[in-house]
């Protein structure tokens, strides 16, 4: 089953829910703020998706620029990476998809599409 966390007022979450709906992808869906990811979850969808750390975060909050992540984070380990993107949800990047092979973070049609390309077939 695949997984979405998503934050009820973004507008890119709500996009992102209805391409999944249109596309009939099976989904449970999470509340990133009320049910925040673990620092467990977030090393595991790390190591899955492949991509750098700093892509797992929402680097358009309010919270990620009143820690001022952007300039500690060059230095941080990505052991403190997640255990600092799992104090909030607000700090993770969304919406964020996981499914058994992939984790996308942040809605792009054309990535979303190529990872579920197998899911629907």
């Amino acid at each position: 089953m695949n997984l979405f966390l998503c934050y009820e007022r973004c507008s890119t979450c709500k996009k992102a829910e209805q391409w999944l709906k249109d596309n009939g992808v099976p989904y449970e869906k999470r509340a990133i703020a009320d049910d925040r990811p673990t620092a467990a979850e977030l090393r595991a969808w790390h190591e899955k998706s492949g991509l750098p750390v700093r892509r797992f975060f929402n680097t358009s909050g309010m919270l990620y620029r009143s820690l001022n992540v952007k300039d500690r984070l060059s230095d941080m380990s990505d052991e403190e990476a997640y255990e600092l993107l799992a104090t909030d949800g607000m700090l993770v990047k969304r919406p964020l998809l996981i499914t058994p092979e992939a984790a996308l973070p942040g809605f792009k049609e054309a990535d979303w599409g190529k990872a579920l390309k197998k899911q629907r077939l």
